[in-house]
């Protein structure tokens, strides 16, 4: 486990955000860089009501996601971020949180407890800047490397980070991580906390023109054996992925097309070499907007593809029934609309999904979502989504409902 990850009393998130409003001149001298910092405030409350076949109980679950943030001034280019985050149940616990050991309840990935999110040291100068720490890393769609950003316990990374951007739109991101810090933590459970290791994330960004723009990646895992736990949930979660991602715009039609390769790597016990791709295209059509997509991740020897970075909430239907590649793969055929009735934004997806190495038909899925921007501190949003199994001796049907309440001062 990271020094970086050390209890911190909830008392401190009672801290008042008036104690701290900025300044309007740059520091002038260290101390000053925290007189011109800024604290902020997140709370974000959710119950998330959660039905799947197989189980005899329904879970729900509600928490409430406190974060404290302070972020310095910058003094010569240098700056320093640190948050703390603590996530409370608040009244029902009727869920697995995956550390609880509520097996008899479909799982609610939102361990209660107290953390450091991030505590980071950046030195900016010029177009480029280094950081060192615990940090947010988040790459393009997220779907490799992410924040994992709907959970209520974010995952972050420990370890050193370079960007650099040039006038004309090229960007370079380099991150050697050490250390990441999962969404089940802070203390291990059903799954481990965190996964240390020898991992590096590189991704180049340059624009082609005005309207279009291509990325390649290279992700390098070497994740190391976590104690008590199996090979498979930590050490064979190492591999190399390279890819090329492209976004562009054709009139009112915007497109997005992405490619990569994937082995094992570091000391994976296995052997495999997976494909991943996908493209999506989306449009207005009067006042809605309609988006259509087709992503696939392969399988090799009875490995699927790899993604234990992604944010994959947002991927492959929301009630998370593929957050592990299937064996022989998965195509996922999809649909979107979306728009809003007054001031609030509506949208809805249809999933079907089946097997890419195998004549599978795995399920179709709906989700339906409608968020309520009330002000620039209040949002509400209601979430639903339904799985339809068309094999129910691999997946059951699940239905999940969420009801969110954030406050940002």
């Amino acid at each position: 486990m990271s020094l970086l990850r050390k209890p911190v009393p909830v008392l401190a998130l009672l801290v008042s955000t008036s104690l701290a409003n900025g300044a309007d001149t740059e520091p002038s001298t260290p101390t000053e860089m925290i007189s011109a910092g800024k604290l902020s405030l997140d709370l974000r409350y959710r119950y998330e009501h959660v039905d799947a076949d197989g189980f005899g109980k329904e879970a729900n679950a509600s928490t409430l996601r406190s974060r404290l943030s302070f972020a310095s001034g910058n003094y010569r280019g240098l700056e320093f971020l640190v948050e703390v985050d603590d996530v409370t149940v608040v009244g029902n616990d009727n869920y697995n949180s995956t550390r609880n050991g509520a097996a008899r309840y479909p799982v609610v990935a939102d361990p209660a407890g107290t953390e450091i999110n991030q505590a980071r040291l950046q030195y900016r100068l010029g177009a480029g800047s280094a950081a060192y720490g615990r940090q947010r890393i988040l790459h393009g769609n997220q779907r490799f490397v992410g924040g994992v950003g709907w959970r209520q316990n974010e995952q972050t990374y420990d370890g050193f980070r370079t960007q650099w951007k040039s006038a004309g739109g090229l960007s370079l991101d380099y991150a050697y991580a050490y250390n990441i810090n999962r969404i089940f933590g802070p203390a291990d459970g059903a799954q481990p906390a965190d996964l240390g290791g020898d991992n590096h994330l590189l991704r180049l960004d340059f624009p082609l023109h005005a309207d279009h723009s291509l990325a390649g990646f290279a992700y390098l895992l070497d994740v190391d054996l976590h104690q008590g736990y199996p090979a498979n949930l930590s050490l064979n979660n190492s591999s190399n992925t390279w890819g090329v991602e492209y976004r562009g715009k054709f009139g009112p039609v915007s497109a997005r097309g992405s490619w990569a390769h994937q082995t094992d790597g570091g000391d994976s016990q296995l052997d495999y070499s997976a494909r991943y791709y996908g493209i999506e295209f989306d449009g207005q059509i009067g006042g809605m907007k309609l988006l259509v997509g087709y992503e696939v991740l392969g399988s090799d020897n009875a490995v699927g593809f790899k993604t234990p970075l992604a944010t994959l909430h947002a991927f492959q239907g929301w009630t998370d029934q593929f957050l592990v590649t299937p064996g022989d793969g998965i195509e996922d055929l999809y649909l979107g609309l979306s728009g809003a009735a007054g001031v609030v934004k509506l949208a809805a997806t249809w999933h079907d999904f089946q097997a890419e190495d195998s004549n599978a038909d795995f399920g179709t899925e709906l989700d339906v979502v409608a968020t309520w921007p009330v002000s620039t501190a209040w949002t509400l949003q209601a979430k639903y989504a339904e799985f339809f199994t068309d094999d129910a001796s691999r997946y059951r049907d699940v239905r999940k409902l969420w009801f969110t309440v954030n406050l940002k001062l």
